[in-house]
Formats: structure tokens, C-alpha cells, sequence
């Protein structure tokens, strides 16, 4: 299945995003035929489509099937739509089109260790010297890499994406305090990762 990531525009190289405003002319244009406004309308939200499909799914394979599945469901849709926030309005057309597909979002799997809050904020170097902030972006990208695909999938819906606590419990299949305990593991997680990384690069 061909990744409209990577063929945002038909007959040549993706055109620039557009600002989010022009969201509402470009599916206007869209409705009435115009291939290239839905172009650029794909190109400037995919990232976004694509961050929520994975974290969704859990797969890659099965991301790109939702990233497809949204984009056309846009097409189809793009007469229907009445402004508002597109990305919002594409994520929750990535949520159902998962739940069309007869599929559930992938479950947490049980933590594998028993390792205590206490020990995790402490290995996290809490109150420790930061890096320059040149650098920490760059520092937390490689930190969340480290992290299981549980920690990645619930960190990504709540706090990169930031669906609600209730949906990321929904989408996840797990009651709203598991997904709070889960999240706040997570979050310790990362922020010990990132001192490990950090002290590697000082």
C-alpha cells in the first residue's frame, strides 16, 4: 500500500504546508475536484495523522493502514467539513477509521519490572543539573527512543498528541486510574532515560 506520506502530491515533490487556516479553503477546494489543495492539505497533517495512527496501533504496518484509511475518508468528507480544527476533526477520523477496520488499539502489555516510584524519580537525578537547552530536545528525542513501545504509545496519545485522559484510557483498554499510574511510570521513565542520556553526553 503506497504511504501518502511519501506521495503527498501527485507529479512531483510535496508542496509546502499550508497555514491552518487555509485548511477550510483547501478542503473546499478539494470537494470541488482540486487534487493539489488536498495535497497540500495531506502534507501539512500527516506528521500529525501518522504520530496517532502508530501510537493507535502499535504497528507500523497497521498505522500506515489508518494513515490511508483517514486521508481518504478526508477526501470523501472534505464538502462536509465546517471549520474548526482539522487536525482534531483527522485524528478522530483515525480513531474510527481503526475501530471500522474491526480492531482495537493495541493493550499496554504488564510492566516488566518492579521497579518503585521512589527509585525511578531517584534514578531520574531529580534536582540535577540540566543540560544546555540547545541540547535537550535533541536529548529527549534519543531518551524516548530507549523507551518500551508502551511507554512511546501512551506518552505520545496524552502528552504529545494531548487526547484526554478518558480516551487514552478508552483507546488503550484500560480504566482511567491504570491509565494515570501507567502515564506517570511513563513520564519517570522518560525523565530517567533522559539523566542516563544526559550523564552519557556531558
Amino acid at each position: 500500500m503506497t504511504d501518502p506520506r511519501r506521495e503527498a502530491a501527485p507529479g512531483g515533490d510535496p508542496p509546502g504546508p499550508a497555514p491552518a487556516d487555509d485548511d477550510a479553503e483547501l478542503l473546499r477546494l478539494a470537494a470541488a475536484g482540486d487534487d493539489e489543495a488536498f495535497a497540500r492539505f495531506v502534507h501539512t497533517h500527516q506528521d500529525g495523522v501518522w504520530r496517532r495512527a502508530l501510537a493507535l496501533t502499535g504497528s507500523p504496518a497497521d498505522a500506515e493502514d489508518v494513515l490511508q484509511e483517514t486521508f481518504l475518508a478526508a477526501w470523501r468528507g472534505a464538502g462536509g467539513f465546517r471549520g474548526g480544527g482539522a487536525r482534531s476533526w483527522l485524528l478522530t477520523i483515525a480513531a474510527h477509521a481503526w475501530q471500522r477496520m474491526g480492531r482495537k488499539a493495541a493493550r499496554l502489555q504488564a510492566d516488566g519490572d518492579q521497579e518503585s516510584l521512589e527509585a525511578l524519580a531517584l534514578r531520574a537525578g531529580w534536582g540535577a543539573h540540566d543540560a544546555p537547552e540547545d541540547d535537550r530536545a535533541a536529548l529527549v528525542q534519543v531518551a524516548f527512543a530507549r523507551l518500551s513501545p508502551n511507554d512511546q504509545r501512551i506518552l505520545t496519545l496524552r502528552d504529545i498528541e494531548e487526547t484526554s485522559g478518558e480516551e487514552v484510557a478508552v483507546l488503550l483498554g484500560l480504566s482511567l486510574p491504570a491509565m494515570k499510574s501507567r502515564l506517570h511510570r511513563a513520564r519517570l521513565r522518560l525523565a530517567a532515560v533522559y539523566e542516563e542520556v544526559r550523564r552519557g553526553f556531558a
